[in-house]
């Protein structure tokens, strides 16, 4: 139990709740101590009980009125003291409070501290509270191991919707790629353009290949190592990227610049990665304004603990104004695009965060859009 007075101290051998053999019977064989509050006195006194909770032995303790108060965790503190005296101001029928506090060896019990005021003098002030202490460690220890296992449930559950949009959106794309290389071919009539085609469609299978087998990677290895890192070279896996997407680029006569140093690398998953970037890139393409070919910028500002990705394009813009704390929303669309999902934003922002990073956009309609990647550069362990 908690006091605003100036002090507690231990009852006198007179005490009601000392002479009180049926309750002190009760008690005696079970985990609940008791305490009893004299308001008049300022006084309190605390039982064998509820010395034994936290392992004091010394018949003395509670002489000092802070002798409980000061080992209840800081944390615990003001709800602690705020509880009780919410019950003394008539404010709840009860006094109920559950707190952390500190045992003889130094370890913290969890506590569940009850009282009810139960008699007031004649000027109808509270005289005497009397309340108990039980032991919820056990409750608390199994309440956490629930939490946890709910959190690795959601944790896991929300990685497979992750895992889930990555090869949709992924092999979508190489699919659509596929669909528009095959078109090509079809209406061209010069051999040396369709040897390029035919080109382009060997790399697309190999990159198709390629992330295949990254997808593979996660499914086959436990949930936990699903953020296994390796180092990359943004230079060289953007190029790669870019060929990847080489159909939509000719088709939309993109330029698409890679301004970022061959030698700059950092370690992240490689398939969030690829996913990353091939959605900035594509929908860059997607949402180009009508007036004008898209011209695409990738840059980066980059040291040995942060860096920043900077995706750049010419194109429609957003309103940010009107859509702004929705752009990363799930199926939240900004244009009217029939293939629109709004899927793709959502899950580059989960696949950055996942490794502790942000994403950030700025835009002006009609003038273009940069999204910004503010992530650590997390090394391998």
């Amino acid at each position: 139990m908690a006091s605003s007075q100036s002090g507690l101290h231990k009852h006198n051998s007179n005490s009601t709740f000392v002479d009180n053999r049926k309750w002190q019977l009760a008690l005696q064989y079970s985990d609940i101590g008791m305490w009893e509050f004299d308001a008049a006195l300022n006084r309190v006194y605390f039982s064998e009980g509820s010395r034994k909770i936290i392992g004091v032995t010394d018949p003395n303790f509670g002489v000092d009125p802070q002798d409980w108060n000061k080992r209840v965790h800081p944390d615990d503190l003001e709800k602690y003291y705020q509880d009780f005296q919410d019950h003394l101001n008539g404010l709840t029928c009860m006094y109920e409070n559950q707190h952390r506090i500190r045992c003889e060896n130094g370890t913290y019990k969890w506590i569940r501290d009850r009282g009810k005021i139960v008699e007031w003098d004649k000027n109808n002030k509270v005289k005497r509270v009397i309340g108990t202490h039980t032991d919820i460690t056990a409750q608390k220890q199994h309440e956490n191991t629930i939490n946890d296992s709910l959190l690795i449930v959601t944790e896991h559950n929300n990685k497979l919707k992750n895992f889930a949009h990555i090869v949709s959106h992924n092999l979508k794309q190489h699919t659509g790629n596929f669909e528009s290389l095959l078109d090509f071919y079809e209406d061209s009539d010069s051999e040396e353009e369709k040897k390029e085609i035919m080109k382009h469609l060997r790399d697309l299978s190999l990159s198709l290949t390629k992330t295949i087998a990254n997808l593979h990677d996660i499914v086959s290895v436990q949930n936990i190592k699903t953020n296994k890192v390796k180092k990359i070279y943004l230079a060289k896996e953007i190029d790669h990227i870019l060929r990847t997407l080489h159909s939509v680029i000719i088709e939309n006569n993109a330029v698409i610049k890679n301004n970022i140093n061959e030698k700059l690398f950092l370690y992240f998953n490689y398939s969030y990665f690829e996913s990353i970037i091939q959605n900035l890139l594509s929908n860059a393409v997607k949402y180009k304004h009508p007036d004008r070919n898209p011209v695409i910028s990738i840059d980066c500002v980059y040291d040995k603990k942060d860096f920043k990705l900077m995706v750049s394009d010419n194109g429609i813009g957003i309103d940010l104004n009107k859509y702004g704390k929705d752009i990363f929303g799930l199926y939240k669309t900004f244009h009217k695009n029939k293939d629109a999902e709004g899927i793709g934003l959502y899950l580059i922002k989960n696949q950055i965060e996942n490794f502790g990073g942000e994403i950030t956009v700025d835009s002006e309609v009609n003038v273009g859009t940069t999204f910004t990647i503010h992530a650590r550069n997390r090394r391998k362990n």
